[in-house]
């Protein structure tokens, strides 16, 4: 079996569901298990449904363009108005304006695990509409059925024994599948996101449970570049690197490859490729073991809005250990993501990510027992395999507030 993930910028408008028709139909169609993520930037719109819910507790304006944006979509693929896929997308607004209306929960972990999910479960019902009324038969799974989590709302963890009995009984290996990214279900049938960008990792649970030969990342994009070239001029596509190489990118922030993604897949060696899937016949990037990367230059990864940190003690005594485990139990406590960590001996500074708006709670906990600095706002950037020339370039016209370098890296804290 061969896996393939396509991202919301694939199937974003009407001919990008065309396109991946194109792509099945190139590939072929048999043994293969699609992921879908929601079209175009639908997570985001559907994240203003949830905040307008539980801000000024009303959906219906926020609501609309969600729905505007999927017909529009749909009649640009269906000549017939009255095929049953309009149907199924009308029940699945009516199934997400049910939960709004009659939930009472305020906890926005869990609402916005229950709404945003609408995303993916609309994109894929559309694409299996479509690929069906093309003559290309598919089974539409339901990744929450598949994939079982524990109740982490919007980071959910990964019940591997559970999920590989599911998807093993439900995935009929000989067809074409079509499924949801980032979704799957805590024990009580709720649902839960893995995530923002977890669909690749979806990919990989469904190769991992597979055993597939292969997973395919289909980007607006050549492959894996050595830069965002929405930040960075010049970006060079690398042709390969290792698991290795490509987690530590990850793990700095390249938004090519979900962070997650890529461990499951280097435990039974299944290769993964990132192509475009506006020009499916380039090669694109192939992430394997133990290939060095190719070509060797100057990575360079950015990190918008994040907070530095910088503590220090009341009473000028070391920040010793017990001092630092603290310090990582609040981070734990909070759902804070630490980028990076430089020391001294009466100083701790860490620059994280506040994804769940937890900044005020962690700052009022930390002030009980140091002095505390923050800059929010500021950028984390980071150089693998760096140069001289490299690291000039990206410090110029910036306040550098944070600097760390290791033998493969540098990593910047700036004011841009």
């Amino acid at each position: 079996m061969k896996v393939f993930k396509f991202g919301g910028a694939s199937v974003k408008d009407a001919g990008g569901v065309k396109n991946v028709l194109q792509v099945l139909e190139a590939e072929g169609t048999a043994e293969k298990l699609v992921v879908i993520s929601a079209m175009g930037k639908m997570t985001n719109a559907l994240e203003v449904v949830v905040n307008d819910y539980l801000q000024k507790g009303d959906f219906n304006d926020a609501l609309q363009p969600v729905k505007e944006f999927h017909r529009e979509i749909m009649l640009g693929l269906f000549e017939n108005r009255e095929h049953p896929a309009f149907v199924a997308v009308r029940q699945l607004f009516e199934a997400l304006e049910n939960f709004l209306r009659h939930n009472r929960s305020t906890n926005y972990d869990f609402v916005y695990d229950q709404v945003v999910i609408y995303g993916e479960l609309l994109s894929t019902t559309i694409v299996s509409s479509y690929l069906s009324s093309c003559g290309i038969k598919n089974d539409l799974l339901d990744a929450r059925n598949c994939i079982c989590t524990d109740n982490t709302y919007r980071d959910a963890q990964v019940q591997w024994e559970e999920t590989q009995a599911q998807i093993t009984s439900l995935v009929r290996r000989e067809n074409l599948s079509i499924t949801q990214g980032f979704i799957g279900a805590d024990p009580n049938n709720f649902s839960t996101t893995l995530g923002r960008e977890g669909s690749d990792y979806t990919a990989g649970i469904f190769a991992y449970c597979l055993n597939a030969e292969s997973v395919t990342i289909w980007k607006d994009v050549p492959g894996v570049l050595n830069a965002d070239p929405r930040v960075f001029e010049n970006a060079q596509l690398l042709e390969h690197i290792s698991y290795e190489e490509a987690i530590e990118l990850a793990f700095y922030g390249a938004s090519v490859i979900h962070p997650k993604t890529l461990q499951p897949l280097q435990r039974k060696e299944i290769p993964l490729y990132v192509k475009s899937f506006l020009n499916p016949v380039n090669p694109g990037t192939a992430v394997k073991k133990g290939q060095p990367i190719l070509p060797k230059i100057p990575c360079f990864i950015v990190k918008k809005n994040q907070v530095l940190i910088s503590l220090s003690s009341l009473d000028f005594s070391f920040i010793l250990e017990k001092n630092i485990s603290e310090i990582f139990s609040l981070f734990h406590k909070y759902q804070i993501k630490v980028d990076l960590i430089q020391n001294s001996a009466i100083s701790f500074s860490v620059c994280i990510d506040n994804k769940f708006n937890n900044l005020e709670k962690l700052l009022s906990h930390l002030k009980a027992t140091f002095r505390v600095n923050y800059n929010t706002g500021v950028s984390l950037y980071t150089i693998r395999h760096f140069d001289e020339k490299a690291v000039a370039g990206l410090e110029k016209d910036k306040k550098v507030l944070l600097k760390q370098i290791t033998r493969e890296t540098v990593q910047l804290v700036a004011i841009p």
